[in-house]
């Protein structure tokens, strides 16, 4: 039985306790690896390891850090279905969709290679007589990320580039369901230069993550997960004086107009709704039928979810594999009882999913549930799984309102052929990434990802501008340079400009 050891100051380590966890491969449902499960003395390694790496690391040149940055970057491109591989056999997504997370996680690491130009600073000449001012900013120290099982390649990649770039050093505590691809991720950072101790994996549960929340070396910590975690890890990191960004969970709207093309929209709605068995913090899991779209929406997403072919993440041809765990999929399965016995149509039922050749795996078939109501644990729940609630609505704003009162505000969409609709609707729904004919609308790299409400505990979101800000402090310096033979005479006032 292979075991998954931490990444510490450049090369494995197998950690100070013998605790470990399984590794299952959801597919089959078999254990495949053991991953150890690191301490509060694991931590304080890779935080000396990160210390002592920062104070060549923050001095080295931006030339130097880019190139880094450039060299992982095409590492990422060379081993991206190997990584991907790796990804599928302990996430359950298809390979493709892993492919996926690796291109869109890359992207931050371009945006990475550019920051030249983004760390520029100002320079204000003659802001007094003799007097000039200018600014920059500085790396915060070591830093830390905790990341979840759904994403155990893009959302990392969405923080240690960015922190590593501006010249800190790094620790990622991933997900124990998945932790293949951070070591994987550790080896390529060594290959492509980076020195040791600058990117360090240490794996674990809860011990860990306190272990990180708390500890004293550590200026900030960035969070992806559920919102109650979410809430803990911002309490408890705030309460001991770091940076925080904490991004929660959501239940994601995408709402559908009677002017929009049903067949596109349902397309796109069913693909976010069932890529990746529902297991993102974007996928859309409510579709809000507005009007007289509603019987002919149904229609179209029912047999659009009929054909979703589900299957091993490996297997040619799937379009969505297993659930992560046997517990979410007997969560997931329980969630579409349920709803039915509150009173939902169940129009698709994915329980009970069998895949020849693999009886044991963690599968369960997209569901689809009509007439759900607000008050419906079906709605108000995030499933984190393959179930399309729909919610009928009498007009875009009933739809809109819908939408504000929920506590979640991370993604949400609208399809119409309406300009006016549109931007009515990006203007007065209170989330943080709207789509417009677009179901999952993860910005760009060089844009922040963030929701509002609960899906952002605090006021951080996670690369473009935001990031750098983040992970980064600035300075301000003013200065005079007088003349040897000048007299500048000392005030005793409060300066000014004058």
């Amino acid at each position: 039985m292979n075991t998954i050891p931490h990444w510490i100051n450049g090369s494995p380590a197998t950690g100070t306790v013998q605790q470990t966890a399984p590794v299952f491969n959801p597919a089959t449902g078999q254990e495949q690896a053991r991953v150890v499960l690191g301490s509060a003395a694991d931590v304080d390694a890779a935080v000396l390891a990160a210390s002592h790496a920062f104070e060549t690391w923050s001095e080295s040149s931006l030339s130097q850090r880019t190139q880094v940055m450039f060299a992982f970057r095409q590492l990422l491109v060379e081993h991206e279905e190997a990584l991907g591989r790796i990804i599928s056999a302990e996430h359950g997504k298809t390979v493709d969709d892993a492919r996926g997370e690796i291109t869109r996680g890359r992207e931050v690491v371009e945006f990475a290679c550019g920051l030249g130009d983004v760390l520029k600073g100002s320079f204000s000449d003659q802001v007094s007589r003799g007097v000039d001012v200018h600014n920059f900013r500085q790396p915060l120290g070591v830093v830390a990320g905790i990341t979840p099982f759904n994403f155990p390649a893009m959302v990392p990649l969405w923080m240690h580039p960015m922190a590593i770039a501006t010249g800190n050093t790094f620790l990622l505590k991933p997900s124990e369901r998945d932790p293949s691809a951070a070591n994987f991720v550790a080896e390529l950072y060594k290959k492509a230069g980076l020195p040791d101790g600058v990117f360090n994996v240490v794996h674990g549960g809860k011990d860990a993550v306190d272990a990180i929340l708390t500890h004293p070396g550590i200026e900030a910590v960035s969070f992806v997960g559920s919102t109650p975690i979410a809430k803990y890890v911002h309490e408890q990191a705030t309460a001991h004086g770091k940076r925080v960004q904490a991004l929660g969970g959501a239940k994601n709207h995408a709402v559908v107009l009677p002017d929009a093309d049903l067949e596109f929209a349902a397309n796109h709605i069913t693909a976010g709704a069932y890529g990746s068995a529902g297991e993102r913090c974007m996928a859309v899991s409510v579709a809000v039928a507005v009007g007289a779209a509603a019987d002919a929406l149904v229609e179209v997403l029912e047999r659009k979810a009929r054909e979703v072919k589900v299957g091993p993440g490996d297997a040619p041809g799937v379009e969505m594999g297993p659930l992560v765990t046997k517990a979410a999929q007997e969560r997931v399965e329980n969630a579409v009882g349920t709803a039915a016995a509150q009173g939902a149509t169940v129009v698709v039922d994915g329980r009970g999913l069998k895949v020849d050749g693999h009886a044991d795996g963690f599968f369960t078939g997209p569901s689809l549930l009509d007439h759900v109501t607000t008050e419906m644990d079906a709605y108000k729940e995030e499933l984190f799984g393959p179930v399309l609630a729909i919610v009928r609505a009498a007009s875009l704003d009933q739809a809109i309102d819908l939408i504000n009162a929920n506590p979640y505000g991370n993604g949400t969409a609208l399809f119409t052929a309406s300009g006016e609709a549109a931007r009515r609707f990006q203007r007065q729904v209170k989330v943080g990434m709207i789509g417009v004919n677009v179901p999952v609308p993860v910005p760009m790299s060089y844009y922040s990802f963030g929701g509002w409400k609960d899906s952002l505990i605090g006021d951080s979101p996670v690369h473009g501008p935001e990031g750098i800000r983040f992970y980064t402090r600035p300075k301000v310096v003013t200065t005079r340079w007088p003349q040897p033979a000048q007299q500048v005479n000392a005030g005793f006032n409060f300066p000014t400009s004058s």
